[in-house]
């Protein structure tokens, strides 16, 4: 993949990113209380007095968090630490009941880890995991309920989140967009967490710097909650760009946490950017460390699920897949999953044509996803046994793939029906190809002098002539024969 590089006045500068995910672990209750959490429901109508940061409360350790954060590292393949501690991470804020965060700093649960990027060229890029720690996520401040108030909703106060933290690996905005979909797709493979970003229950903050090519690693600005893949791709370029200009112009970066506008496709200050002696950072006393036990760990990676990277190289290997289609078939479980059942004891290579072709480009057209598809593999499965054993061409099997989406009728009626069945009679289509070829000599001549091309002109007459329900196969052998 060709470095990307933003040129400037002074030439070209690299861009340096590190991204920090914040993913919320799939659990029916918090980290630290047994309060539920699940979205959407009613404002602070899921809170415990341990969420709400009342005196004497103490927290517990919810150890199904636990396991999904050991699940998610051992996933990244990173180290599992048997030893991790617990920190309160103190600063003030409405939705911050406690006035400090109880998260890991020094003593995170997993330690370093790779994850690899399939680009669009075809590269595979590395990105290093430096840590994943676990914490509880603060509370939310809606601030248009009523003009000149904010109110203050704790239901998401105390929910567990798995913070990820890349190594400043990233060098580009599409490795980005690259990155959170790959962690999003691991995520939602284990299970561990949905990857909503419109629901917040993915969040990203960018690390982004610029040096010259080669150069020392420049002073970094962090932009913080930013919630779509296309708005963190956005959101580096903007930034990129700024710091840029001020350098060129001999200023220097100040380190900020700043916020991305979408709409004006700029950054712009939100506050200094605080260095880790700033939250006070001190050992929670009310939780004991957290020893994790080999068996434990080794349990849960036999329950693990095959993940993207393995089952691509399976489709690779079993399907005889090109490594895009792999890559896109397995972007989503349910993808894969929709893919081998329509695969089996069919042609895989048929298969992923239809289902990323005509298929994903029905899916889109119609803005919904794969489980409010009117079109399910089993029909789909249909419409390809009728192009397998030629009922109908490539041609009308769209045209029939079109009125199936439209009105989720079955491939075989729609083709019974219209009356679509290919023309597979060989005298009948030689009665049609005669006529043809009496009647256009001038063609016939272009072809008997060499003109192979013509002979592609000659088959589509036959096909206008037929409403498209000739045999191609059998089309082309007949007009060999007739043409020479």
């Amino acid at each position: 993949m060709a470095d990307y590089r933003l040129q400037g006045d002074t030439g070209e500068w690299e861009v340096v990113c590190g991204l920090e995910i914040h993913a919320q672990i799939i659990s029916d209750s918090k980290l630290f209380s047994a309060a539920a959490t699940e979205f959407g429901a009613e404002p602070n109508s899921q809170v415990s007095p341990v969420d709400a940061g009342m005196p004497g409360m103490l927290p517990r350790v919810n150890q199904f968090c636990v396991e999904q954060a050991v699940k998610t590292g051992l996933g990244l393949r990173a180290e599992i630490n048997r030893w991790s501690a617990f920190e309160r991470k103190n600063y003030f804020y409405a939705d911050l009941p406690q006035g400090y965060q109880i998260s890991q700093y020094l003593h995170p649960l997993v330690g370093e880890g790779t994850v690899y990027l399939d680009m669009p060229d075809g590269s595979v890029v590395p990105v290093g995991i430096e840590r994943l720690h676990m914490e509880q996520d603060a509370g939310k401040s809606l601030h248009d309920q009523e003009p000149g108030k904010t109110y203050i909703d704790l239901n998401r106060s105390g929910v567990g989140l798995m913070e990820i933290v890349s190594k400043p690996d990233i060098t580009s905005p599409e490795q980005a967009g690259a990155y959170v979909n790959k962690l999003r797709s691991i995520l939602r493979y284990l299970g561990t967490c949905d990857g909503n970003m419109a629901e917040g229950s993915m969040r990203c903050d960018i690390n982004v710097s610029v040096r010259k090519p080669g150069g020392d690693l420049g002073t970094r600005c962090e932009l913080k909650n930013v919630n779509s893949v296309r708005f963190i791709m956005q959101a580096i370029e903007a930034e990129a760009t700024r710091q840029i200009e001020i350098l060129e112009d001999g200023g220097e970066i100040e380190q900020q946490t700043r916020l991305y506008d979408p709409d004006k496709r700029e950054t712009r200050a939100l506050r200094g950017k605080e260095h880790a002696h700033d939250y006070r950072y001190f050992p929670d006393p009310d939780i004991l460390p957290l020893i994790v036990e080999n068996d434990w760990v080794e349990r849960i990676k036999a329950s693990m699920p095959e993940l993207p990277d393995e089952k691509k190289q399976r489709f690779i290997d079993e399907y005889g897949l090109s490594a895009y289609d792999a890559g896109v078939l397995v972007a989503e479980q349910a993808y894969a999953d929709f893919f081998e059942t329509l695969a089996k004891g069919r042609d895989p290579k048929l298969a992923a044509n239809w289902f990323t072709g005509d298929f994903f480009g029905a899916l889109n057209k119609a803005g919904v996803e794969l489980d409010a598809a009117p079109v399910d593999s089993a029909k789909l499965g249909e419409l390809l046994d009728l192009i397998a054993d030629e009922t109908i061409s490539g041609r009308i099997a769209k045209d029939v793939f079109e009125e199936m989406w439209e009105t989720g009728k079955p491939a075989g009626q729609i083709v019974e029906d219209k009356g679509l069945k290919q023309i597979t009679d060989t005298s009948e289509l030689e009665g049609i190809v005669d006529k043809i070829v009496a009647d256009n000599p001038d063609q016939v001549a272009q072809v008997q002098d060499g003109n192979q091309k013509v002979k592609g002109w000659f088959v589509g007459q036959v096909m206008k002539a037929t409403g498209g329900k000739a045999n191609p196969k059998l089309v082309n052998e007949i007009l060999a024969k007739k043409l020479g």
